[in-house]
């Protein structure tokens, strides 16, 4: 029978939106967006077209396509970004190391500015600093400003609610504004200096540094002296391995792109105020340039998501004025953003660095997913993995936990705690892991390339039996670890099972295969088990909430809702409890009076 795809123009619209192209399985081989869904629909199927190698196999595959309309090309930009991030279809550009970098971030919206790191940039008045694309490298440098510039460390609630100074003042590198009196203008001057050394006006401050410092010599105090000679020396520690590479004062990533004989590499240079402060590198088997417009925009889409700093300007190497990402980038950064092709001799020399950079990138075929599906027999390499295990505590609280690793890599917010109350005082292991199975069916993708199962074959037959009774076609590939025969935590020989084989996989003890297996078991294991213990501590401190007078259900999920935990509720004053929403004056002082006599026995 012939399933080949049968293209007719007339069924789609000549309006923008998104399309999904499908095999004969129903998975999504290609998402793209079009102005024009007809038009772009058009050139696939177009016999006399010029495709590329890649563009042949897609469409020798296809066997529907889905659209999705929108308003405008750049909401279908907006709307493949996200459905390219959820379902990493095979043919798409998908960006495998799309982590947050480390950025440095000054709140000077405080009274008392923190310096700290942090990996998200959110639209709160602060100022950020960065990328590194090493953590440890970033750390190093918070150390080294920490010590010579005594900033306060701690956060905003503990800044609030301390009643004596830290660890940090003790050893000279905080003032302790928090419970000391200390001189705004003389914390605000250093917070000026830190921000000038971050923005790059380095040797303007090596310069302000050194006239202060021989002014304090001359005045014979040394001890201050002293204080700016250790400044000027970490600020210079601090920018010794940053080159200058433009003169000018403008931040700006520079995007080089280059073909080898394996496939298309990325270099990525971030340049903040005129040095070069980190570079990383990207790489796409099988690619050419005739798909380097698609695959720099599908890059820049991806790359620069909500949270990720994006700089003023983005040197390409292609220009993408008809195209609405400039405005999505904006709307995604805390300014506007232009993507240029290099004007200036310095910005191609530039642009010729990142080539640099993108031809040393190569594929890296010794990955764990690689070794997997060679070791385990699967059809294909598995990116999504998902992990999962049952957990009761003496029969009760059953829960599965489930936790995704992408790319050998935890995603710890894909993961996911399935509640079963109908399963609840039974300790089914396989009753619970087979509703698990009905439930994820339900929830849709992404899918799972590969499901681990903490358990033996039991529990896999257990999930194979219910996924065959929810889909027609399971597309899942199964696979269960058990512990060796001393069932001890640890254990190098554990054994793996997959469907349809009465042994163990050879898998030898030891092996980076069988211990990357071991190290998402582990990890499913801690977070169901660290839920549950979370669950009933709060179970229990709900319960002892309840049992003083004036407090119910409703009230108790009041005071939840505002304080954090049972101490929290135990310190707050009698205005706090006020505040909280539906809670009159008396009331509220009957609710102070019950947490203050809880208090009380606690101390007895």
């Amino acid at each position: 029978m012939d399933t080949k795809f049968k293209f007719l123009s007339a069924d789609y619209p000549d309006t923008p939106g998104v399309y999904l192209m499908k095999n004969d399985r129903g998975r999504i081989l290609y998402v793209g967006k079009a102005k024009s869904l007809r038009k772009r629909l058009s050139s696939y199927f177009r016999a006399s077209a010029n495709h590329t190698p890649k563009t042949i196999a897609l469409v020798s595959h296809i066997r529907k396509v889905d659209i999705l309309l929108t308003s405008t090309e750049k909401e279908a930009l907006l709307l493949e970004s996200g459905l390219i991030k959820k379902h990493r279809p095979r043919y798409n550009i998908v960006l495998k190391d799309d982590k947050q970098y480390a950025l440095f971030k000054l709140d000077k919206q405080s009274a008392f500015p923190r310096l700290s790191i942090t990996r998200k940039v959110v639209r709160d008045g602060s100022v950020y600093f960065g990328p590194f694309t090493s953590s440890t490298a970033a750390r190093t440098v918070w150390k080294l400003l920490g010590k010579v510039f005594p900033l306060r460390k701690c956060t905003d609630t503990a800044f609030k609610n301390r009643i004596r100074p830290c660890l940090y003042h003790d050893i000279h590198q905080c003032w302790a504004p928090c419970v000391k009196e200390v001189d705004r203008y003389l914390y605000n001057d250093m917070v000026q200096r830190i921000e000038m050394l971050l923005s790059g006006r380095s040797m303007e401050l090596v310069d302000s540094l050194t006239r202060q410092m021989k002014v304090a010599s001359k005045d014979m105090e040394f001890e201050k002296a002293v204080v700016f000679r250790d400044q000027i020396r970490a600020v210079k520690k601090t920018v010794e391995g940053q080159i200058a590479v433009i003169h000018d004062n403008r931040d700006r990533d520079v995007i080089g792109l280059v073909q080898n004989e394996q496939g298309l590499g990325l270099g990525l240079l971030f340049v903040r105020q005129g040095r070069l402060l980190d570079e990383k590198q990207f790489f796409w088997p099988g690619l050419t340039l005739d798909e380097g417009p698609e695959v720099v925009e599908s890059f820049i889409s991806q790359f620069y998501g909500p949270g990720r700093f994006i700089p003023s300007l983005i040197i390409a190497p292609y220009e993408f004025d008809d195209s609405p990402l400039s405005e999505v980038l904006a709307d995604r950064g805390v300014g506007s953003v232009r993507i240029a092709l290099p004007q200036t001799t310095k910005e191609k020399h530039l642009v010729g660095l990142a080539r640099s950079v993108g031809a040393q990138a190569r594929e890296r075929k010794d990955t764990i997913a690689a070794r997997l599906q060679k070791v385990l027999r699967l059809p294909e390499e598995p990116v999504r993995i998902e992990c999962v295990d049952a957990s009761h505590l003496s029969g009760t609280n059953m829960r599965v936990g489930q936790v995704v690793f992408e790319e050998g890599r935890r995603s710890p917010e894909a993961s996911r705690l399935y509640a079963f109350s109908e399963l609840e005082g039974t300790g089914d292991d396989y009753a619970a892991l087979s509703a698990w199975a009905k439930r994820r069916v339900e929830s849709g993708p992404p899918w799972p390339d590969l499901v681990l199962i903490d358990g033996g074959r039991g529990q896999l037959s257990a999930v194979e039996a219910a996924l065959n009774e929810c889909v027609d076609d399971v597309c899942w590939e199964l696979v269960s670890i058990a512990k060796g025969e001393s069932r001890r935590a640890g254990e190098l020989g554990d054994f793996i099972f997959r469907p349809g084989r009465k042994n163990p996989m050879p898998l030898k003890p030891g092996s980076a295969e069988l211990l990357f297996l071991q190290k998402m078991r582990d990890a499913a294991h801690r977070f169901v088990i660290g839920r549950q213990r979370r669950s009933r501590k709060k179970a229990v401190l709900s319960s002892e909430l309840t049992s003083l007078p004036g407090i119910g259900p409703k009230t108790a999920r009041i005071l939840w809702d505002q304080f954090a935990s049972l101490d929290d509720m135990l310190k707050a004053d009698s205005a706090d409890i006020t505040a909280l929403p539906g809670i009159g004056q008396k009331r509220a002082e009957k609710i102070y009076t019950a947490l203050q006599s809880l208090k009380a026995s606690r101390k007895v």
